[in-house]
């Protein structure tokens, strides 16, 4: 797979967001490992998880426990792999998120995670969402002291606006590598925030890369296709004989700046899939009818 670097780390350019593997409706823990080992073996090596991805009522971590069995279990080159977890969010019992940016809060987070999946330091640790009620540079300060301690090797902040992003590369410097907000074909509310980061030389990493297209299946025959809000990614995808989903991660990457899309996979077909986007290079007349 072709590869884009991550605080100096090279990945493949299309990772795994293993969300849907630990949330509810997730799949069995035999299927789900299938699924991250499928990733694994089509050349994915960065892992997306968050302390949060657990089913409502269940306890936190589920999604790094089920990282860090599928790497424990994994037969290939483990150390390739980057693990990106995030701190900041929660679950209630009736279903929703909440939000805790406290600094203790993160500290304790981010030890816990990294007890679940095994290594000191994280890979990534990203801060997942600001606390409206804790001001946003105390929750970068504790990001600081977590990177200062060892506890953390790369820092990220995710749903964030262009202000967000610049405060936190004031406090945390170079160190600061990503930037995870939701983008897609369908959803393009964070353009600023993906161009800010092609200038400050920040990853790009979508959530929810697929957006309605994901609605599609892989083969294209879906009602969908007559849509004319995603018309053109299906007709791309039918003359290059591939699915949707892949040219809309294809489109990803040939966005401005360095953009390494995490979609989410539920079977091992889906994963495999997008990975193969890595490899798809859409031409200039595809990228304009897609409207790049």
């Amino acid at each position: 797979m072709r590869q884009r670097a991550l605080g100096g780390v090279a990945v493949g350019a299309v990772g795994l967001g293993t969300m849907p593997l630990s949330i509810e409706g997730h799949p069995d823990g035999a299927r789900a490992l299938a699924t991250v080992h499928a990733a694994l073996d089509a050349g994915v090596t960065l892992l997306d998880t968050a302390d949060s991805y657990h089913p409502p009522g269940g306890e936190p971590g589920a999604g790094e426990r089920l990282v860090a069995r599928a790497l424990a279990a994994y037969g290939g080159d483990r150390d390739a792999v980057l693990v990106a977890t995030k701190g900041g969010r929660g679950r209630s019992a009736d279903g929703g998120w909440t939000v805790d940016g406290r600094p203790e809060h993160l500290r304790r987070a981010a030890e816990a995670s990294a007890r679940r999946l095994g290594t000191t330091p994280l890979g990534l640790y990203q801060l997942h969402k600001p606390d409206p009620a804790v001001p946003y540079a105390e929750s970068l300060g504790a990001m600081r002291e977590l990177l200062d301690a060892g506890t953390v090797r790369l820092a990220g902040i995710s749903n964030v606006d262009t202000g967000q992003i610049r405060l936190a590369r004031e406090i945390l410097g170079e160190r600061l590598v990503s930037v995870q907000n939701r983008y897609s074909p369908a959803v393009r509310d964070a353009e600023a925030e993906l161009l800010l980061c092609a200038e400050l030389g920040l990853a790009f990493l979508p959530w929810s890369p697929l957006g309605g297209i994901s609605r599609s299946s892989l083969d294209g025959s879906s009602a969908q296709e007559e849509d004319p809000e995603f018309g053109a990614f299906h007709r791309v995808a039918r003359a290059r004989g591939v699915s949707p989903q892949r040219v809309a991660l294809a489109w990803l990457l040939a966005r401005p700046g360095n953009v390494l899309p995490i979609p989410g996979a539920s079977r091992p077909e889906s994963a495999r899939d997008s990975a193969l986007a890595a490899e798809l290079v859409l031409t200039e007349a595809e990228l304009a009818e897609l409207g790049v």
